[in-house]
Order: C-alpha cells, then structure tokens, then sequence
C-alpha cells in the first residue's frame, strides 16, 4: 500500500506582476490546483503594479468563491486594482515598507485614435461602471466602513496616492515571513 501524502494545511503563493489575462489564468489555475488539493489556506504573497481592471476584478471574485481561506500579504507594492485582490484577504497583512497606491480608472490611448462623441461617452460609461465595481470591494471591507461612511463628499475626485500601509486597510503590519524561519 502506498502511503498517502500529507496535504500542506497552509499554501503559500507569490504573486508579484502586472495583472494581465496571462498572468491571471496562471494565479487562478495554482488556486484551482489548491481546491483539488483540499488546502485550507492560501497565504497570497503579493505586489503588483496593478493593470487590467476586468482580469483584476476576475481574480477578486474567483479568490472570494474558492472553499478555502485567503490571507493576503502586501510585500512591496500593492497598487491600483490590485488593491482590490488584496482586500479579497480574510486576513490582511502589510510588510513594513509596503506600499498601496490608489487612483481612478483611465483608459490608455495608443498611436493615432479617432475620438468622436459615441466613443468617448462608452469609454466614460465603462470607466464610471469600473470605478463602482472597486468602490463596492473597498466599502464591502469592513474595516473601511466606517472610514468611508465619514467622507462629506459621496464622490472624492479620484487621487493618485502612494500610500504607506493605513490602519482598517490591513488586519496588521507584519514581516513575512516564510513558515520554516517563522518555526
């Protein structure tokens, strides 16, 4: 009889990209590989640039879906829709020297591009529906209600900030540390 492998309790996973179609299929297929694993916790080990927000908003709602625990670890940088995957954490951590960079959502324009009224408005209307969609994630985390329950103004004019890591965005400043050196 061969014996039967133990299986990790806790994956650890690095996710340091753009967030791109590439690159989000590869982080989905190593969770779908943990579910079929039966784990219980995935520790995301993150720092992104940011990038595309649907693929962004793809890898929040599918993490969110999964059976297992998310806690996510900003490492480096964690900017613009990556703020969203990093919210999906039940148990969010920021290394010391971590950033978070927060912005509105743009649209780039490459070579010669004919900008007529019809265009524009469906950019504007795609823009305006992205930036509600990362709304919802940010004021669904319940640290930030309150926060963002203050506000006077119900619609801030979007800021480009780099943030050092703020009290309610994460459960805590914490180094990582990989689980053999934490031992």
């Amino acid at each position: 009889m061969i014996p039967q492998q133990q299986l990790p309790e806790t994956v650890y996973v690095s996710f340091s990209a753009e967030i791109s179609p590439h690159t989000t299929e590869s982080l989905l297929a190593v969770a779908a590989n943990c579910v079929n694993s039966q784990v219980k916790t995935v520790y995301l080990m993150l720092s992104t640039p940011g990038g595309s927000v649907m693929n962004g908003l793809n890898i929040y709602n599918v993490l969110k879906g999964m059976p297992f625990e998310l806690i996510t670890h900003n490492v480096g940088n964690v900017d613009s829709i990556g703020n969203a995957i990093f919210l999906g954490g039940s148990k969010r951590y920021a290394s010391p020297h971590s950033t978070f960079m927060f912005h509105g959502v743009g649209f780039d324009v490459n070579g010669q591009f004919r900008l007529e009224e019809k265009l524009l408005r469906e950019r504007l209307q795609g823009i305006l529906s992205d930036q509600k969609r990362i709304g919802g994630i940010i004021s669904d985390a319940p640290t930030w209600r309150k926060k963002l329950s203050r506000r006077s103004s119900p619609r801030p004019k979007p800021k480009t900030r780099h943030l050092p890591p703020a009290p309610g965005l994460f459960t805590r400043l914490k180094t990582f540390k990989s689980p053999r050196e934490a031992a």
